[in-house]
């Protein structure tokens, strides 16, 4: 079907801070959902405001609850990029982070993949990075993975390699990637995900960095390791933390 989002109707597929961002803009942040993530917001976020003084445009994509980054899910952020590059007018080479956490986190590392737009910079907080392993791994996510990929032609396999990280080292792009997991996280597993995914990703050559977050559990990075992640965020869009 055509695309329908137009800046008009863009609060209906989309949060974006634009209201409290300071300009020029400098940069944008997409930041995806976790599994079951459907919230909406009227008010502009703690987050929003945050980047928003530092003149960065940040966007919460509204794409399916159980989207695990399909096709729908990348054309859609694509599609309200589109639309805020337009609205702008911005320069091409605005920088664009992905981000997020958990599915959110494999959202963004198979974001970067995909994306009409490469992002300059990935940091991700407890991300899937094996989609084979974690169709397995509990039992409330098959149904989420079938209902996202079942459109997908060839066997399972191949559709779930297809959105996991781990199976697209080669086919990411060279950019900067950070990974933010905590050892003590039972739903997405530190040593089945993030190392192995880390380890692999150094000996094909690329820019990564893994930060364990210590006593924590899923997605809890504490206010260090936050303060980190944004870090990690700013520095790639070429911008001080302050």
């Amino acid at each position: 079907m055509e695309k329908i989002i137009t800046y008009e109707n863009l609060r209906s597929f989309a949060y974006v801070n634009d209201n409290v961002c300071a300009e020029p803009i400098r940069g944008i942040i997409v930041q995806f959902f976790g599994l079951n993530g459907n919230a909406m917001y009227q008010l502009d976020t703690l987050e929003g405001e945050f980047y928003g003084e530092k003149g960065i445009l940040f966007v919460i994509p509204y794409t399916n609850p159980w989207s695990w980054m399909n096709r729908q899910a990348v054309g859609c952020t694509d599609e309200i990029l589109d639309v805020l590059f337009e609205k702008y007018a911005l320069d091409p080479s605005v920088p664009v982070a992905s981000t997020g956490g958990s599915m959110g986190g494999q959202s963004a590392l198979v974001y970067s993949c995909y994306a009409k737009r490469t992002p300059a910079v990935c940091v991700a907080n407890c991300p899937v990075c094996d989609m084979e392993y974690h169709f397995g791994e509990r039992p409330d996510l098959p149904r989420t993975i079938y209902s996202a990929l079942w459109q997908e032609e060839g066997s399972l396999t191949d559709a779930l390699h297809s959105v996991s990280p781990l199976h697209l080292i080669g086919k990411l792009p060279r950019i900067g990637y950070h990974i933010l997991h905590c050892d003590e996280d039972k739903a997405v597993d530190l040593k089945r995900h993030s190392e192995v995914f880390t380890g692999e990703m150094k000996k094909a050559g690329y820019d990564i960095t893994l930060d364990v977050i210590h006593g924590r559990g899923h997605c809890d990075l504490g206010y260090g390791g936050k303060k980190k992640y944004a870090g990690y965020i700013l520095s790639g869009l070429g911008c001080e933390q302050g």
